[in-house]
């Protein structure tokens, strides 16, 4: 059976990815990883508020919480605490580019030019052979209209472009207005891949202290069907990679997301949840699936259920939603 694929132009021996998560801060990790079967692995997010930290941009992102992403499991405390460091976060790709022979996919996580290109090329240099761009952006601008949002999204990835060799990734969030005509422009502006989706970690309110508190909530399979939905509306419309993430705990995610047309599929909350290991598992169900269909390779069955291939494409539409609706008993 062949599970290879390709991603950003990298061949992979599988579809399955590891996305950014605490796990990859240990370089014996990344090998178990490797030796579990995943086929490459993203690395734990550098933050633009680490890498500006001397900044008062970062007084106001530990003030109202925008850090709270799948990699931060707490809000920042003093930056001598939390900061791994930006060389400390190099030094980790390249000890991770000399233990494992899968593919290592920097990540730089912020909302401004800030350092996007300093750091792209200096994670280039330290070996990684891709990078992925995670424009973590909340508006709270009454002012900021989508349109801006929209360009931000479109200058750094250009920006990160020019000055860099390595394919390059945008991390997306589900919040655009019109989300296929976003992927359309980020397309046209030389994104590689395009990641479905990133997760909002939402404040939470303790009611004893009266304090906003950071609330992370590892993903559940529920959240398979937004990314789900859009890799298979964009399969064939844009010529950028797609890369499934959320929601992805079963090989049964996998498959589906597969067969909407993902070119790989991107895992961190069920290895949090169950251990590296769950690789083999995730693997050994994939193939069991595809052979039982006789199926010689997951290229041939890889987007065979997307919006463009299949015989009723108004199911990824308003048609879904309303039948949904009138189906559902009481």
């Amino acid at each position: 059976m062949d599970l290879s694929t390709t991603y950003m132009g990298l061949k992979l021996n599988n579809p399955l990815v590891v996305s950014a998560c605490p796990l990859s801060r240990d370089v014996a990790n990344i090998k178990k990883m490797e030796d579990a079967g995943a086929a490459g692995v993203v690395m734990f997010s550098l933050f633009e508020e680490e890498i500006r930290h001397e900044s008062l941009e970062l007084d106001h992102y530990l003030n109202y919480g925008t850090n709270s992403f799948a990699e931060a499991l707490d809000y920042f405390p003093e930056h001598e605490e939390y900061s791994v460091g930006p060389e400390t976060y190099l030094e980790t790709i390249r000890g991770a580019k000399e233990a494992v022979d899968i593919p290592i996919i920097g990540s730089l996580n912020g909302t401004t030019m800030g350092g996007w290109v300093e750091y792209g090329k200096k994670i280039e240099e330290a070996g990684a052979d891709a990078l992925e761009l995670n424009v973590y952006h909340i508006s709270s601008v009454i002012d900021e209209g989508g349109a801006e949002i929209e360009q931000l999204h479109l200058d750094i990835l250009a920006e990160v472009k020019k000055h860099i060799g390595i394919p390059v990734a945008v991390k997306l969030s589900p919040y655009f207005s019109s989300m296929a005509n976003m992927a359309k422009q980020l397309d046209d502006a030389g994104a590689d891949a395009l990641v479905l989706f990133n997760r909002f970690y939402q404040p939470d309110i303790d009611l004893e202290e009266l304090e906003v508190t950071p609330n992370v909530l590892l993903s559940t399979p529920q959240a398979l069907r937004l990314p789900l939905r859009w890799i298979a509306i964009l399969h064939g419309q844009i010529k950028a990679n797609l890369a499934g993430t959320s929601g992805i705990h079963t090989s049964k995610d996998v498959l589906k997301m597969l067969l909407a047309g993902a070119n790989v599929t991107m895992m961190a909350s069920a290895l949090l949840a169950n251990g590296i290991d769950h690789v083999k598992t995730v693997l050994q169900g994939v193939e069991e699936w595809l052979v039982e269909r006789e199926y010689k390779s997951v290229e041939q069955m890889q987007g065979s259920m997307s919006q463009s291939s299949y015989a009723n494409p108004s199911a990824f539409e308003r048609a879904n939603y309303i039948k949904a609706l009138h189906t559902y008993e009481v």
